[in-house]
Parts: structure tokens; C-alpha cells; sequence
């Protein structure tokens, strides 16, 4: 029996490996009581990409489908980097992620998550301009498919493209098909990059820049994700729900948001093969809906920085 889920804002989900079959993603999800499905269309590390098989293609769309999954979405490769000054790799990131959004068309996902790209020290604004062009030539090679590419924001880590929202902002304005585009937020990234949502006042600002700048509309979909460094650190790490520097203050926010109703909420967070950590970490959003103050939550086993993050996010909601 399909799975429907009880609120309509509930379409929390998470990334699942595709080893053995992308099929099987779907099963791994609905073992963990996801509501929406993210996956890798291929391996994330390697350029080159098996075909896929038909009957594969069948059990994945009909899986997704008789489960009730609201939403699927995919991850492009972690090698595409699209801003890149040198000729060769521009190149073959362009036929990549062609070749992925081919794969999102075969397997009915409709929007492909891709990091813009690291400039590689040509500056922001080069970086800009040449992951707009790299989008437009990939749109080319494939004229006439449905999926299209989510813009993610970025950490700011080294040279990336995309930490603040004046950049997402600037790629869709130089892309030649800008329907084609749309945007994806990371809660961990953003705040890395200096985006502090841990009270209130903090949060809807974050929200008003977004919309202000990129536009609520092209938001569709979020990655929901603690992180281990700080606001500002520029550093990508991820944590488990309401164990890292953000605390449980902004799941609040984000689980109650109405300006992001209907958007899927996948978690990235850290987890081992038996998905326990991600049937916790949807436990802990599910239990924020409807709240306006947090749960109480066990310490966490010998306290420390996780205990402290959670406390002083605490502190700085009140």
C-alpha cells in the first residue's frame, strides 16, 4: 500500500546509496520512514557512468511511485565543476552533466542538485559567467527534457561559487534558459557561509535575502543539515540534527516555515548502513512540527562541544 504522508508539508527525506541498483534506493528510504528520496544517478566519484538497465529504470519508477515518495530529486557527480578556467575540464563537466540529467530524464527525477563550481582563482565574477555558460552549452546537448538543474549553495569553502545568494542570483541571470534553473539551500552550508539562523529575527532575514535575491519560487528543494563548524568557518562539515554548532533552534524554524511548504527536506547528515541515524534525525524534525519551543532532549553522551553547540543555539533563540 502506498505511504501517504499525514501532513502536506511533510516531505522529509534523505540521501540514499544506490549500491547494488538505483532501485534499491528506494527501498533503503522507505526503511527509514522517508517521505522524499535524493540519490546519485551515478557513482559521485568516477567520470565514467554504467548504462542503465531497463528493468531498473521500471523497478525504480514504479517503487518511488507505489511508495508514495513525494519527491525524488538527484545529486550531480562531486568532479563536475563547471566554473572551472581550464578549457579541458569545463569541457568534460559539460558533457557529464549532460550525460546525468539524460540519466534524471530515464528515471523520471526532475530536478538534478549540482554545486556551481570553484573559480580556481579567476574571481567570483569570472566564476559566475563561466558556470552560466557551462549550463547553457549542457542545456544544449540535451534540448527538450524535462529535468533540469538546482543551484546549491555552497560553504564557501577554497574558491566555490554560490555562498552567497547575490552568486546563485547572478548564474540565473547570465544563463541563457533560466527555466531550466532553480535553486537548493543547505542549511549547513549557509550557515558555514555566514548565514546565522539560529533565533528567530535571524532566520526570517536569511528567508527575506533569499527571496530578495534569488527569489522563494525558484527554492525547491532544501538540504537539511547540522554542521560541526561554526557560523562563518567556511568549512563544509556535516553533523546529525541538533548535535553540531546550529542546534535544534533553526529545524524548528525551518519544520514550521509556511513560505517553504510543498519543498522536499532531505538530510546529508552523517550514518552508518543500517539507516539508525537517519530514523533519528527524522524523528527529532518530525517532533518540531507544530512547536514553538524545543522538545527536552537527552544530553548527549559526554556532553561536550555537541551538548554546548545545542545549549548556546538555545540560549540565542530566547
Amino acid at each position: 500500500m502506498p505511504r501517504a504522508s499525514s501532513r502536506a508539508q511533510d516531505l522529509l527525506g534523505a540521501h540514499m546509496s544506490i549500491a547494488g541498483g538505483v532501485d534499491l534506493a528506494v527501498e533503503r528510504a522507505v526503511e527509514v520512514g522517508c517521505h522524499a528520496l535524493q540519490i546519485f544517478c551515478k557513482s559521485s566519484n568516477q567520470w565514467k557512468a554504467r548504462p542503465l538497465p531497463a528493468e531498473e529504470v521500471e523497478r525504480f519508477r514504479r517503487g518511488a511511485r507505489e511508495q508514495g515518495l513525494g519527491a525524488v530529486v538527484a545529486h550531480s557527480s562531486y568532479l563536475i565543476n563547471l566554473g572551472s578556467p581550464d578549457a579541458a575540464l569545463w569541457k568534460r563537466s559539460i558533457a557529464a552533466l549532460a550525460e546525468e540529467l539524460e540519466r534524471c530524464e530515464e528515471l523520471g527525477v526532475p530536478w538534478l542538485i549540482v554545486h556551481p563550481g570553484a573559480h580556481m582563482g579567476a574571481g567570483i565574477e569570472a566564476g559566475v559567467r563561466r558556470i552560466a555558460s557551462g549550463l547553457d552549452a549542457a542545456f544544449r546537448r540535451v534540448p527538450g527534457l524535462a529535468a533540469g538543474v538546482l543551484l546549491e549553495t555552497a560553504a564557501g569553502q577554497g574558491s566555490a561559487v554560490g555562498s552567497r545568494f547575490e552568486e546563485i542570483a547572478g548564474i540565473l541571470a547570465a544563463a541563457a534558459d533560466p527555466d531550466r534553473l532553480g535553486a537548493c539551500l543547505d542549511t549547513c552550508h549557509i550557515f558555514a557561509a555566514g548565514y546565522d539562523l539560529r533565533t528567530r529575527a535571524a532566520w526570517d532575514d536569511m528567508l527575506e535575502q533569499f527571496d530578495r535575491h534569488v527569489g522563494l519560487p525558484r527554492l525547491r528543494a532544501l538540504h537539511v543539515n547540522d554542521s560541526l563548524k561554526g557560523c562563518g568557518s567556511r568549512v563544509d562539515r556535516h553533523e546529525a540534527i541538533g548535535d553540531g554548532e546550529l542546534g535544534l533552534w533553526p529545524f524548528l524554524f525551518l519544520m514550521n516555515e509556511p513560505a517553504l511548504k510543498g519543498r522536499p527536506l532531505l538530510l546529508e547528515t552523517p550514518k552508518s548502513d543500517d539507516g539508525a541515524e537517519d530514523r533519528r534525525n527524522l524523528r527529532t524534525l518530525r517532533a518540531l512540527v507544530g512547536r514553538t519551543s524545543l522538545p527536552r532532549r537527552p544530553a548527549a553522551a559526554g556532553g561536550g562541544a555537541k551538548t554546548a553547540g545545542r545549549r548556546a543555539a538555545k540560549t540565542a533563540a530566547r
